[in-house]
């Protein structure tokens, strides 16, 4: 069943200035969404509990199987582990892809774990293991309150991704205004838990729910790596999918700078054509025969644009008034069963 909602004022109202033991003892669940990596992560466990260990931490890890096709048994294989408490696979009914795979294992820790840390990686290796007590320690000097992103300094991708990628921050940033410099590789103490597994933007795209709620935020610089094993299941299909989920978060904002866009541009040419018409009174040869006809193809082409832009913003604050997908509220439904491997 869901806590119920007087706990959950309770978890968020909690005096920060009275540490209680399970605060002053770190307790990190380390979230990690897979697809059919089982071969992969069975290289990535022992590395991440080595990083673990020679820094004298300890961990929980969570799995979460956004609904695999490769059988589990006998790909997953886990050895002696010392770091690592405890191994948990939280197995879902259907794949929903890696950003909603989060946001359900961020609404089954608030409502399990509630006093966890959660460090969130992917499963490929890329998230270097040995960056996790960097961050944890980045997360410690900044008194346990703030999300601790992984900015990436270098990427490993082929030039064609990284082309596709810079192309991409471009456009968030002249749409948004934001500037996109992190993934999904965080540290999030449990009081931001708690306000993602509330917020429905974090269905959609983990990090940019973050950006957009004002959650407070630092980041460390960190070179993504090489996948440890096999090929990446993410083309470019899913790649355009994942890119355009984050600017729906932001739909509110590129909504309006549409608009203000629109607006500026008609000015401009309704400005430009009073200066046109001005300047053919004093010259007295004829205006060309297509010039009237370009000005109102192009008129009535910002006219169309204004009246998209302006649509555009009324569905936003529409879909605004309407109910939304809160993760804690609807995780239940997606989740097959929660199965203890190690």
């Amino acid at each position: 069943m869901i806590a119920p909602v007087t706990a959950f004022d309770s978890a968020l109202d909690v005096d920060s200035s009275v540490p209680t033991a399970d605060e002053r003892a770190l307790r990190l669940l380390i979230l990690i969404p897979v697809f059919n990596d089982w071969e992969v992560l069975s290289l990535l466990l022992p590395r991440i509990d080595a990083a673990l260990a020679d820094e004298g931490l300890s961990a929980e890890v969570l799995l979460v199987d956004d609904g695999s096709t490769m059988e589990r048994a006998g790909s997953l294989r886990i050895g002696k582990l010392t770091a690592i408490e405890r191994i948990d696979v939280l197995e879902l009914a259907r794949n929903l892809g890696h950003q909603r795979a989060i946001a359900i294992g961020l609404a089954w820790t608030r409502e399990n774990r509630p006093t966890r840390t959660v460090v969130i990686a992917d499963g490929d290796g890329e998230d270097s293991p040995a960056d996790i007590p960097r961050l944890v320690e980045k997360f410690e000097a900044t008194g346990r309150k703030k999300i601790i992103f992984a900015a990436r300094t270098r990427r490993s991708e082929h030039w064609t991704f990284q082309l596709g990628y810079r192309t991409y921050q471009l456009l968030h940033v002249i749409l948004t205004g934001q500037r996109v410099r992190v993934g999904n590789f965080s540290v999030v103490p449990p009081r931001a838990v708690a306000r993602l597994a509330v917020i429905s933007e974090t269905w959609n795209h983990y990090a940019a729910a973050v950006f957009n709620s004002r959650l407070d935020y630092e980041t460390l610089p960190a070179a993504r790596g090489k996948r440890l094993g096999g090929r990446s299941r993410m083309n470019f299909t899913a790649l355009v999918v994942h890119g355009l989920s984050a600017l729906s978060v932001f739909s509110h904002v590129i909504g309006v700078r549409l608009l203000v866009a629109t607006a500026m541009l008609i000015c401009g040419v309704l400005a430009g054509f009073g200066i046109g018409l001005a300047a053919e009174a004093f010259d007295p040869r004829p205006m060309p025969a297509w010039t009237p006809v370009l000005m109102a193809v192009l008129l009535a082409l910002l006219v169309q644009q204004a009246i998209v832009a302006t649509s555009f913003v009324l569905l936003v604050l529409s879909n605004r008034q309407g109910a939304s997908f809160i993760p804690i509220r609807e995780y239940h439904y997606f989740v097959a069963q929660v199965v203890s491997v190690a």
